[in-house]
């Protein structure tokens, strides 16, 4: 059987973040995938110039096409910015029954842009992550969702993951990106306990999309069959290698993007 995933999410017209790199990172870790797009956004390695916000019954309508057809074995959510379109995405994943859902509440672009207004964060967090196998947010996300700062050190990392799940979500992956230090440490913690899952930190500007790839890589080892945890390590190692491959393209002026296709493209 093929394995399916789908992402729920905004476009990226530059190619490197949202839609795009989902597609990209399901492609290149043999998954079929589809789309249910929930914004369009005008933008590029430098930055966001324009977002327009798809109606939220016509999102609706994307996922009764897809998964009254598809047999979809994961779903990645990415950007979200309005009540209206939480609230129909999530009553598309209670009707079509999905549970295998990847949440990546993705609020600002790389580039530093907004990409979810302050009245949806609150609705994300009561009704969206509480239907999430798992959420990964960085560290500014998860600050955003609690209403806190940022954690700063791995003891407030680990504190606010528990607040998270305490939100509702099976799972929480904290991202520690945004972190410090020579290690990229991200910590997963299940109501069976945490672990922490550590990376090199990579010198590069070129990271646009990092979020977006990480979370559809887990989702397309969810749809694989993969257990949770052992989609994250190879989700983790995936990025990785995308990010260190990342210097390899040439595309635009600003935050380029990571090389979803470095194991596969000639160098």
């Amino acid at each position: 059987m093929t394995a399916i995933a789908v992402t729920i999410a905004g476009s990226d017209s530059g190619g490197g973040a949202g839609i795009q790199a989902d597609l990209k990172t399901f492609s290149a870790l043999g998954v079929y995938g589809a789309s249910v797009i929930t914004a369009l956004t005008a933008q590029n390695t430098r930055g966001v110039t324009a977002v327009h916000d798809v109606p939220a019954d016509f999102v609706t309508a994307q996922i009764d096409a897809v998964f009254s057809d598809l047999d979809v074995g994961a779903a990645k959510i990415g950007m979200l910015s309005r009540p209206e379109t939480i609230h129909a995405v999530a009553a598309g994943l209670k009707r079509h029954r999905q549970r295998r859902v990847v949440l990546d509440p993705v609020m600002v672009a790389a580039s530093g842009d907004p990409l979810i207004a302050d009245p949806a964060v609150a609705v994300l967090r009561q009704v969206l992550i509480p239907l999430a196998m798992v959420i990964t947010p960085n560290l500014p996300e998860a600050a955003r969702l609690l209403e806190e700062k940022p954690a700063e050190g791995r003891a407030e990392i680990a504190a606010q993951a528990e607040r998270l799940l305490a939100c509702g979500a099976k799972a929480v992956l904290l991202k520690g990106g945004h972190g410090g230090g020579d290690e990229s440490a991200d910590y997963l913690l299940t109501p069976l306990g945490g672990r922490w899952l550590t990376a090199p930190r990579i010198v590069t500007d070129n990271t646009h999309g990092t979020g977006c790839t990480l979370s559809s890589a887990i989702a397309a080892g969810l749809a694989c069959g993969r257990h949770l945890e052992a989609a994250v390590v190879a989700a983790k190692e995936y990025v990785t290698a995308a990010i260190a491959a990342a210097d390899q393209l040439e595309i635009g002026a600003g935050r380029g993007p990571v090389h979803h296709f470095h194991a596969t493209w000639k160098k």
